[in-house]
């Protein structure tokens, strides 16, 4: 019985071949736990999600504002006939059937001062705006000749003007449009499109070549976005807000002349004109949804906590497989038996760096807790390895190339534009190391 256990026992020291491939079965073992934390990182990740966007939905959704735009309505004639049974006949009547006219104006000039503050539930935390926004311009003429719409059948009288948002519970303050000598109060009109509309009351001695100046303060809550859609014949965007990390997105991009992003906020300008648009400036009967020729703002965390810890759980299986593999080609060298159980402790170990990173994240900085969970595992498994190893050479080793490792992931993770590069190139160099330091082995002996 001792012989056949010594034989047992013997049976992973004495195969090189049968030393890898265990420690191979073991790092697949260890992917069922590495799984499980991805998973939980995930799901934490969701939960943020949550909070943030019920935070957001009581400040404010993300905005796209729509207008000013005049609404005239006009009417056409239905002919009908119908049969006269005494006269053998049939007689025409003519029915009115009404219709709108959607103007934009000639101009629109937009300037928007965004505020923006971090709201916290918990541990979470999420960043709103406030943001004030005046719109000027004037409105040129409403011409219906291309339709044939006859004078007398206008309704000059019935014109409205119509401001359209995403979000409309964020509007802050009382909505008012000065035309000309005019001003008028905007009340709230919901319909069936994916934005509410405001209407105003009638404007009087409308005519068709009528040119209105318009402008009008809008302050309203947001999140995450604020957009606009360039409905003027000509459309000039000025944005300015103390968010440091802005994200431009839509049809079209500031002018990179005039754009300054620093620590302290941004400033930018759009100009969009009617030839960098694929609509007109009139509609006639349906006004179309323009939501896809939007441009603006993203007010974005580049890379938040979770995003950090989820990006750097991908590197797990090559942290795992290179300390194993570190430890697996110091037993070969230097003939001394770890035994199975514990490169599966060392593994454990490992995994136990992702938990400790996302469960101390929540409560301190990315930075901390990886300095943290990557100090406490590194500890444990130098400790761990000098009572295997016997020594302070083959720890020291394990020691300085486990804390390399970590610190070139995390400079890994803090690069965004050139993560890919920087992390080819640090393979590459990991990868040479290892086959120059695996070249003393002598893989034809087996003992």
């Amino acid at each position: 019985m001792e012989t056949k256990r010594n034989r047992i026992g013997n049976w992973f020291k004495t195969s090189i071949s049968t030393r890898m491939l265990i420690v191979g079965f073991i790092l697949i073992i260890l992917l069922i736990p590495l799984g499980f934390v991805k998973d939980l990182i995930r799901e934490r990740g969701f939960r943020q999600a949550e909070v943030i966007q019920e935070i957001n939905q009581k400040w404010g959704n993300q905005v796209t504002l729509y207008g000013p735009i005049i609404k005239i309505p006009y009417k056409t004639y239905k002919e009908e006939k119908v049969f006269d049974a005494k006269t053998k006949t049939y007689i025409k009547t003519y029915e009115d059937v009404f219709h709108n006219a959607y103007f934009l104006p000639e101009s629109l000039n937009i300037d928007a001062e965004v505020d923006t503050e971090s709201l916290e539930r918990s541990i979470y935390e999420s960043v709103v705006y406030t943001s004030d926004i005046k719109l000027t311009g004037k409105f040129k003429g409403f011409d219906f000749s291309s339709e044939d719409i006859p004078e007398e059948d206008i309704l000059w009288n019935k014109a409205t003007v119509l401001l359209k948002t995403s979000n409309l519970k964020g509007i802050r303050n009382e909505i008012e449009i000065q035309l000309d000598a005019n001003k008028l109060s905007l009340k709230p009109k919901f319909d069936n499109q994916y934005m509410s509309t405001l209407s105003s009351s009638f404007i009087k001695n409308l005519k068709k070549d009528s040119t209105l100046a318009y402008s009008m303060d809008i302050r309203i809550n947001g999140s995450e976005q604020l957009q606009f859609i360039p409905v003027g014949r000509e459309t000039l965007v000025h944005m300015k807000s103390d968010w440091h990390s802005p994200s431009f997105n839509g049809n079209f991009l500031p002018d990179d002349k005039t754009k300054k992003i620093t620590n302290d906020g941004f400033d930018a300008n759009w100009k969009v004109l009617e030839t960098n648009r694929q609509f007109g400036q009139q509609f006639f009967d349906r006004l179309p949804d323009l939501s896809t020729f939007s441009f603006g703002t993203d007010l974005i965390i580049p890379v938040d906590d979770y995003q950090k810890t989820e990006r750097t759980s991908k590197y797990g299986l090559m942290i795992i497989g290179l300390t194993l593999l570190v430890f697996l080609l110091i037993q070969i060298i230097s003939k001394i038996d770890i035994h199975p159980f514990q490169y599966l402790m060392i593994g454990l170990a490992l995994v136990m760096f992702y938990t400790l990173l996302i469960s101390i994240s929540e409560h301190q900085n990315y930075l901390k807790a990886y300095l943290i969970a990557g100090s406490a595992v590194i500890g444990l498994i130098t400790v761990y390895s000098k009572t295997i190893l016997k020594n302070m050479k083959f720890p020291l080793l394990i020691f300085t190339s486990m804390t390399a490792l970590y610190a070139f992931i995390f400079v890994i993770i803090q690069l965004e534009n050139y993560a890919l590069l920087v992390g080819s190139i640090g393979l590459f160099i990991i990868l040479a190391i290892i086959m120059f330091a695996s070249k003393k082995i002598d893989w034809g002996n087996s003992d």
